[in-house]
């Protein structure tokens, strides 16, 4: 009934051409995010919530790279990390999308204890590798954005889900944005009231304040790449981790403002990454991510700290231009519906080899603005051009300046 209902919209959803909006009313974009959530959740929740992902989830990846033992948690972390503001809310008025609401929820719940219940058939690997740390910190992110689910679990799921990510402490991060996942994982047990690492996680926040380059641009270590890592992970983890761990510790509080400031530049630099057709720079790793390179700019509309000049309905248009530009191509999905290795279709070539398809599931983080009530004007507003469209029909706009 959901999905026939979500086709349906979407077959009523206005194209978003180079020629200009057609007429439409927000509401129409929201029907579209939710029925993208719909299509990535569904599979992962679903099987994992019946005990099934391991037995049903392929495993696409590059010859030998033996990814099987981790894909599974990658899939299930990075999904929840998308999903948990939408997770989150108890105030969706949409019939349709109230009835998904509720039932992700249920499946959230019990994936939740299959994946950390060492008992179950779909009990993940937090602790074996190096690859788990990274999923345990996206876990640990959904929950952080998602406390209406976690207060609600059972006090058995708590402490296997707590067991687990604890478990994760044993893999080193090396010197890279890796130091994030560790304090990503602090963060969620300063959170939530258990005893928390506060070397781990000073050591990660002062090593990335030592790692900024400069106008709203850290290195993954000491080095700059040319890559959307600053999106993936650095920034949308440095500013959560700080905003959960000021109230606690106030010595921070100095660095919080610093990192908001250099969070505003970036997300402006985002937003004008976005070309006129939804498209964006072809560079750097992970590009199979998809529109996960905008996890940020995404961030940064749920906290309302998009840049002076950038309204939220011009980042929602900007945002479905991207999420309908890296989803158009069917080959994106394979015919039980699992993300495929590619930007625009099925492209494995733009892979390495720590890309499986539960990594591609960090596509899911473009979501965040979902945890907006349906009233703000992120989803209120019309729809409206983004720079980079403004420009290229003509519009005159203020120069831009760095920071």
């Amino acid at each position: 009934m959901l999905r026939r209902f979500f086709l349906k919209s979407l077959s009523t959803t206005p194209f978003l051409g180079l020629a200009g909006f057609a007429p439409s009313l927000a509401p129409s974009d929201r029907q579209y995010w939710v029925s993208h959530l719909d299509k990535l959740a569904r599979p992962v929740l679903e099987n994992l919530a019946n005990n099934r992902l391991k037995a049903t989830m392929p495993v696409e990846e590059k010859k030998n790279a033996n990814r099987a033992s981790v894909s599974h948690l990658e899939a299930f972390g990075r999904l929840m990390a998308g999903i948990g503001p939408w997770l989150n809310r108890s105030d969706i008025t949409d019939p349709t999308e109230q009835q998904l609401h509720v039932q992700c929820t249920q499946w959230a719940r019990q994936a939740l204890d299959n994946a950390t219940n060492p008992a179950a058939a779909d009990f993940m690997n937090f602790k074996e590798g190096g690859q788990p740390l990274v999923d345990a910190a996206f876990l640990a992110h959904g929950l952080v954005r998602a406390p209406r689910l976690w207060e609600s679990m059972p006090e058995s799921v708590k402490k296997n889900t707590a067991a687990a990510l604890l478990s994760s402490r044993i893999i080193r991060p090396g010197p890279s944005n890796w130091l994030l996942f560790s304090g990503m994982v602090e963060a969620f047990f300063a959170k939530y009231g258990y005893d928390y690492d506060k070397m781990r996680l000073d050591y990660a926040i002062r090593q990335h304040e030592q790692w900024y380059k400069g106008d709203g641009i850290y290195g993954d270590g000491a080095n700059f790449h040319w890559d959307y890592y600053n999106s993936f992970v650095i920034q949308p983890f440095l500013y959560d981790i700080l905003t959960e761990i000021v109230p606690k510790e106030r010595v921070y509080q100095k660095m919080y403002e610093d990192v908001t400031k250099r969070a505003v530049r970036y997300a402006a630099v985002q937003e004008r990454l976005i070309a006129p057709d939804g498209t964006y720079p072809v560079i750097g790793r992970s590009i199979v991510y998809r529109a996960g390179a905008f996890q940020h700019l995404a961030n940064m509309a749920l906290h309302e700290k998009l840049p002076e000049g950038v309204s939220p309905a011009q980042v929602r248009s900007a945002l479905t231009a991207v999420i309908k530009k890296t989803t158009e191509s069917p080959a994106n999905f394979d015919k039980n519906g699992w993300l495929t290795i590619g930007l625009n279709g099925h492209q494995p070539g733009l892979g390495e080899s720590y890309i499986s398809t539960g990594s591609l599931y960090l596509c899911a983080e473009v979501l965040l603005p979902l945890g907006l009530p349906e009233g703000h004007a992120f989803w209120s507003g019309a729809a409206t051009d983004w720079t980079s469209r403004k420009v290229w029909s003509g519009t005159d706009l203020p120069a831009d300046h760095a920071i």
